[in-house]
């Protein structure tokens, strides 16, 4: 064999690390194109990329030379994703002007979690696909199914299902409310609470907060901030329980999640340093957040190309149906205590 073939058969690390991560950001690429068509534009970038890498493992199979590159998108960027996602968290306004609005956060987290995995239990549903879906519904979506999902130990295609799902029905949830916006007897500040403290996402939020006007828009990121703020703490519940839970067990370890360290430290600079000791520029800023949709976008790539259709099925529609009805009662529950 001639080096000429053995290098083609047998190609560096290097090559096909930087290689996996350059088809994850391809994918992502072709999921920005996709979410610009109408109709895919109102599920993102995000969701679209998902739904590709789904279909291309499904009709292509898992492309294995480059593996070591798609394992690190979907863990190292997602984690990176998820402490620049800090940056978004204004913590002086949340305590300052919204703690009223976290209390109802609590409550909105519990009820969501609990609900969704009750609810999976009365339909059999798999159980960690659920907790995954209770927890993107109670706190912020993607951002914290990915925060949660390494401290439970959740497979990498029960995380792809879980935003591929939160994407999706968060969006429906979203556009809803801009439907019902006209005929409900809500001003624009209670509106912005309702949608604030019962959507997914935070961008399902700002869509169907837009329609109430600036003052609607802000109070209703304003309840969605205090939800991602209690991301943090509810990770550590997680970490504690599963701590517990594997008490027993000979050389069970649960990893602590450092990223959170990082998500901590950004939302503290970008809530108290930046633009104040030291100045940061709104375009510096809104490019840090694109950078951060886009490695999150390769991150779910990875994981998007690790679930299989054929189990997809069996293991999806129940939790989909616990997570669609917790999240209707979470709606109609938030619209009678704002």
């Amino acid at each position: 064999m001639t080096p000429e073939q053995h290098a083609l058969q047998h190609p560096s690390k290097w090559k096909t690390w930087t290689g996996g991560i350059a088809f994850t950001f391809f994918i992502a690429f072709i999921g920005y194109v996709l979410a610009k068509v109408p109709g895919f534009d109102q599920i993102g970038q995000m969701a679209c990329a998902i739904i590709i890498a789904v279909a291309y493992r499904h009709f292509f199979g898992y492309p294995e030379m480059i593996r070591s590159g798609i394992a690190f998108s979907s863990k190292h960027l997602l984690r990176t994703a998820i402490i620049l996602y800090g940056l978004k968290l204004n913590i002086n306004t949340v305590l300052s002007d919204g703690l009223g609005l976290l209390a109802r956060d609590v409550g909105v987290i519990i009820f969501a979690i609990f609900m969704t995995i009750w609810l999976a239990k009365v339909f059999k549903a798999d159980k960690n696909i659920s907790l995954l879906l209770g927890v993107g519904t109670g706190v912020c979506g993607a951002a914290a199914i990915a925060a949660v999902a390494p401290i439970i130990k959740a497979k990498d295609e029960d995380t792809a299902i879980g935003v591929g799902i939160i994407a999706l029905m968060g969006t429906v949830f979203a556009i809803g409310y801009t439907i019902l916006r006209p005929i409900l007897p809500l001003d624009s500040i209670e509106y912005g609470m309702w949608a604030g403290i019962s959507l997914h996402e935070v961008a399902h939020v700002a869509l169907a907060g837009a329609p109430a006007g600036e003052d609607g828009l802000a109070i209703a990121l304003l309840a969605k901030l205090g939800r991602v703020f209690l991301l943090v703490p509810l990770c550590f519940i997680f970490i504690a329980i599963m701590k517990r839970k594997h008490a027993d067990e000979t050389g069970a370890k649960i990893e602590f999640p450092w990223f959170l360290v990082g998500f901590i430290i950004l939302s503290i600079l970008g809530s108290y340093v930046f633009g104040q000791s030291i100045p940061v520029s709104d375009y510096a800023m809104e490019g840090v957040f694109t950078l951060t949709t886009w490695l999150l976008t390769a991150a779910m790539v990875g994981l998007g190309l690790n679930v299989s259709l054929r189990d997809v099925k069996d293991r999806a529609m129940r939790p989909l149906a616990a997570m669609t009805v917790t999240s209707i009662l979470l709606s109609v529950i938030a619209y009678f205590i704002i």
